[in-house]
């Protein structure tokens, strides 16, 4: 069985077509979907992460301003900028760029945002309605995973989900959804982390296996079984002969996967265009519902 490549960039384009209907009834209304991005210092992968968000909002004629501020920028003085966001009604969607600066508490400007504007769903609120199974805002990068598997008729009833990584952006989230009752959903999950030992004994038991620890080309053929379906959020930099000095690949190595999967999503084209496609989903959901 050759194995089947899950591309988000042909889920993605699907979905701004279907998109584009969406905002044109809310543009009748004089609603134009509005997302305010919070970029703090310099960093080169978020800078490229914005640019990218902020590309897609334009070309689907959407309102988007990215707000710069400084590496030093004080905990008080962002929580102020996101408290004008707040109450600013041309945004129905507000995103602070993780990570942030040392001296800021990730915590208390997520908790600051409010819910009801927080499209990527990590405030407090929305990560309890997800646990609930009553989800407002579904967390972008799980949700677009999930929203990719449907579009290529896979359902995780019946099979075991392994998720690898803990974090509250990406692991603890599509861990929650995966086993969610729903139509793709109602997978049995199981959760894996720096913790684990022996990961392999959990891996290999996986009829999906997710991996998001952005640690390069880490799982090999050694962890997975035959005819998994394996779904990669790792992002990670080598060093190459090509123009840039650098190639981009994910967590798992794909010499090695591509002889044993039966589906899997490439590195870039998988994961991340799914992403951006639910900011611009969860911006215009915020839209529909709070204008």
């Amino acid at each position: 069985m050759s194995l089947k490549i899950l591309s988000g960039l042909e889920v993605s384009k699907h979905l701004y077509s279907q998109y584009i209907q969406k905002i044109s009834k809310l543009k009748t209304k004089n609603i134009i979907p509005g997302l305010a991005v919070v970029l703090v210092g310099d960093n080169p992968a978020s800078k490229i992460y914005v640019r990218s968000k902020t590309k897609k909002f334009n070309d689907l004629d959407l309102h988007s301003t990215t707000i710069k501020v400084e590496n030093s920028t004080t905990e008080d003085d962002l929580i102020k900028i996101i408290n004008k966001l707040n109450n600013d009604k041309k945004y129905h969607g507000i995103l602070v760029q993780l990570p942030l600066p040392n001296h800021i508490d990730k915590n208390k400007i997520i908790n600051s945002i409010d819910p009801k504007k927080d499209v990527d769903g990590f405030h407090p609120e929305n990560v309890g309605l997800l646990s609930i199974g009553s989800p407002r805002f579904i967390p972008c990068t799980p949700k677009g995973i999930i929203r990719l598997m449907e579009f290529y008729n896979i359902s995780l009833k019946n099979k075991h989900v392994v998720v690898v990584g803990r974090s509250n952006l990406v692991g603890r989230p599509i861990s929650i959804l995966a086993s969610s009752k729903g139509e793709f959903l109602n997978g049995t999950t199981t959760i894996c982390h720096s913790g684990t030992p022996d990961l392999s004994i959990y891996t290999k038991t996986a009829d999906v296996l997710i991996s998001a620890i952005g640690k390069t080309e880490f799982l090999t053929s050694n962890h997975i079984k035959r005819d998994a379906i394996l779904i990669d959020v790792g992002i990670n930099k080598i060093s190459s002969n090509n123009s840039k000095g650098y190639r981009i690949v994910g967590d798992f190595k794909w010499d090695s996967i591509s002889k044993v999967a039966s589906y899997a999503t490439p590195v870039p084209g998988g994961v991340g265009p799914m992403t951006i496609a639910m900011l611009i989903e969860n911006t215009i959901i915020a839209a529909e519902l709070y204008s």
